[in-house]
């Protein structure tokens, strides 16, 4: 049996575990601690996430999404690959480790999307970015920690709780869409969706698109006249 190959470890701010990237014939994962974060073999449910958003936008002549987490570029290649040439694409991810290990290994798997003109990556708590003035997104996909309830990180919670909902609600254009990926389904969560002001979908989709553990997408549009 082919070794699992320890690449590299990285330091998550906020959280006592060590982010682990492992490469195993041919595939990579990314660990913390003993739970498995993310797959190379599993990515069809990060890809609806960009989906799910971006095909409740209406045309704009430059539309501007934000991507909250890198992870290993999935949800940031299909959003590529939806938006026209004339796009801005803001990634922040937290650990710069996960921008080098994207870089070194993990592009060739997603077409380097980093490469991109497009793109913009921020070294930096996204909660940060939504709240820099003159923000004016389309779009704001969260693909941070496990969901609503945060694994690595406990300042993940703050970007759901409805503090930051409403930080994200500020941040976005008239009619733009706010999207979160999670692992499993939150009743309260969509509550407080609602109750920030956003009209919400939860989409359902497998891990692996058609199996594979059910993730759930939350799809949170506000009015295209506030």
């Amino acid at each position: 049996m082919l070794p699992h190959e320890l690449l590299g470890t990285a330091a998550v701010p906020g959280h006592r575990g060590e982010l682990r990237l492992y490469r195993h014939d041919g595939d990579y994962t990314l660990r913390i601690d003993r739970h498995e974060l993310m797959s190379s073999r599993v990515f069809g449910s990060e890809e609806v996430l960009a989906e799910a958003a971006l095909q409740r936008l209406g045309p704009s002549p430059k539309p501007r999404v934000l991507l909250g987490g890198l992870g290993m570029g999935f949800t940031l290649a299909r959003t590529l690959a939806l938006v026209p040439e004339t796009a801005e694409v803001v990634v922040a991810e937290l650990v710069p480790e996960v921008v080098r290990w994207n870089e070194q290994w993990l592009g060739d798997l997603t077409g380097r999307p980093l490469a991109d003109a497009r793109v913009r990556v921020v070294v930096g708590d996204v909660a940060a970015v939504l709240r820099a003035p003159g923000a004016g997104f389309d779009a704001i996909l969260l693909d941070v920690d496990n969901g609503p309830e945060g694994l690595t990180a406990a300042a993940n919670d703050g970007l759901y709780a409805a503090r930051g909902l409403g930080e994200a609600k500020a941040a976005l254009r008239p009619g733009g869409v706010l999207a979160v990926w999670s692992s499993a389904p939150d009743r309260a969560f969509s509550t407080r969706l609602r109750q920030a002001g956003f009209a919400v979908e939860e989409v359902r989709v497998k891990a692996r698109r058609t199996r594979g553990p059910v993730r759930t997408i939350w799809v949170a549009q506000l009015p295209a006249g506030r």
